[in-house]
């Protein structure tokens, strides 16, 4: 098992681990790690291994086992033997992006308040699909609306409830196709803003700002039709 340091800070970027394992594959896993595996249309983290005498560049870190994060090295990189003590050290300026745009889908799911049907983070872009069987009129006004939610400077905080608070309050899944898991005991919750101030509940194990003022202005992309009822919008940081 892997403890997830990603879930309890995202702004960590470094940590001292244990190789616990080196799978056939040559993919590594770790006692504890900084890695966001890909999960929930975010990318798994990528950054370095090091031990002594030797590196592994890490390309993208994937789900295991249980609570497995399995680091996966470039090809034809060397791999720690097992037992050996690293420091595993994510590419920074990637996972901030990361935070920015994930919190900003957030947004946007409140400013469209429409069921999501798919979404993905990438450091480039963001987008969200949702059931909307007519494209919005006024593109630019959704863009200022998210735009104002954005500069409130709303905190962003993490909580937890169990699979049967979930179960009795079904309206903070947004999305219809991916269900947060469920079967561990608790899930995780991201709140932004608080008490009767809050702006957004729903569950989500991706990584996040701290206050909705670092996500910076955005700008939405063209909205495109992908299908009957499904329209995807894209959502770009402007600096």
């Amino acid at each position: 098992m892997t403890t997830p340091l990603y879930r309890d800070d995202a702004y960590q970027t470094s940590c001292e681990a244990t190789v616990l394992a080196v799978n056939d594959q040559g993919r590594i896993i770790l006692d504890q790690s900084v890695f966001y595996p890909t999960g929930g249309g975010q990318p798994g983290d990528d950054g370095v291994i090091r031990w002594d005498g030797g590196e592994a560049v890490i390309t993208t870190a994937v789900k295991g086992d249980g609570t497995e994060v399995v680091h996966v090295p470039a090809e034809g990189a060397t791999t720690p033997p097992v037992g050996a003590k690293v420091t595993a050290e994510l590419n920074e300026a990637n996972r901030a992006l990361y935070r920015r745009i994930h919190t900003a889908l957030h947004l946007m799911s409140v400013v469209i308040p429409l069921p999501v049907t798919g979404g993905a983070i990438s450091s480039l872009k963001g987008r969200l699909d949702f059931n909307m069987p007519e494209t919005p009129e006024d593109k630019e006004a959704i863009a200022e609306e998210l735009n104002a939610l954005i500069a409130g400077d709303h905190a962003v905080t993490e909580e937890w409830i169990n699979d049967e608070e979930l179960a009795a309050n079904p309206g903070l899944v947004k999305t219809m196709r991916v269900k947060p898991p469920v079967g561990q005991g608790r899930v995780r919750l991201v709140r932004i803003g608080a008490g009767e101030a809050t702006v957004d509940l729903q569950p989500c194990g991706g990584t996040h700002v701290r206050s909705t003022a670092e996500i910076g202005r955005i700008r939405l992309g063209k909205v495109e039709k992908k299908g009957k009822e499904n329209r995807r919008v894209n959502l770009f940081l402007e600096g």
